[in-house]
């Protein structure tokens, strides 16, 4: 199967380093902005506690790409219903074994499927993961499937990088990572700009032999996630150059983007 076309490579490859030191932010601002999202009004009437209500009452948070549960484990500790989905079986598998994990359900799908019935009052997908959907088509799915499971007024919030040219003003990169008496590890770029993806390519080389961790994403501009969340019948409340809701400007590097259901 191609890298474009396996949702569950990235966690094949990485779940048993994926929560090494340095390689994931710190999850508390996310926690505390999403947080503040569910403790707001009931997107179904009325206003409830965290964790007062379930999916079906329109309490409830999805949480795509959940992985390790870097960032559901923290807010699930708040008392919030969190739920997952995740390509990876051996990612959740890593998030089952922590403490409180067992107590999150997660279905194991692509994410761009929305494998789940719902409704939620909040859906999240952070850290760069929509570019994880590197066919065109599947990026509009994520959205239309996540406003089939919202409950009215409910709320998707995405986190991306914004797209800077002069990182990819070639088609071709060669970094090196790492350097050491018994290994090296150097990380390959090819870009294609016209469509806005790239391929990763993590090689280590070391006494048990060549190592790869293959890696893909396409990439796109908020004013083109908008357009992907207008197309699915959800349009933007709220812009922020990060989790402590910092004005967004020409000059910001990410966003947080919060999309919601009518």
């Amino acid at each position: 199967m191609s890298i474009f076309d396996d949702p569950g490579l990235f966690g094949r490859l990485w779940a048993d380093t994926y929560d090494g030191p340095g390689g994931n932010p710190d999850p508390a601002p996310a926690v505390a902005f999403l947080a503040d999202l569910v403790d707001g009004p009931d997107p179904v009437g009325g206003t409830s506690p965290a964790g007062d209500n379930g999916p079906a009452g329109g309490g409830g948070v999805l949480e795509l790409a959940i992985g390790t549960g870097r960032v559901a484990l923290p807010l699930a500790e708040r008392g919030i219903p969190v739920e997952g989905v995740e390509a990876s079986p051996e990612m959740v598998a890593k998030l089952h074994a922590k403490p409180g994990g067992d107590g999150i359900p997660v279905a194991i799908g692509d994410m761009a499927d929305v494998p789940v019935t719902g409704p939620y009052r909040l859906a999240y997908l952070v850290f760069n993961t929509l570019f994880n959907l590197v066919r065109e088509e599947r990026q509009a799915d994520c959205f239309r499937n996540v406003a089939r499971v919202l409950a009215p007024g409910g709320a998707f919030v995405i986190e991306t990088f914004v797209p800077d040219p002069a990182d990819f003003d070639r088609d071709e990169q060669v970094q090196m990572r790492e350097v050491t008496e018994d290994s090296a590890t150097i990380r390959l770029h090819r870009y294609d700009r016209a469509a806005q993806t790239f391929v990763r390519q993590t090689i280590r080389f070391d006494a048990d032999g060549v190592h790869l961790h293959p890696f893909a994403m396409r990439y796109l501009w908020p004013e083109q996630i908008d357009a992907l969340a207008e197309r699915a019948g959800l349009r933007l409340t709220e812009r922020y150059a990060d989790w402590d809701r910092s004005p967004f400007d020409a000059d910001s590097r990410s966003h947080i983007s919060v999309y919601r259901k009518p």
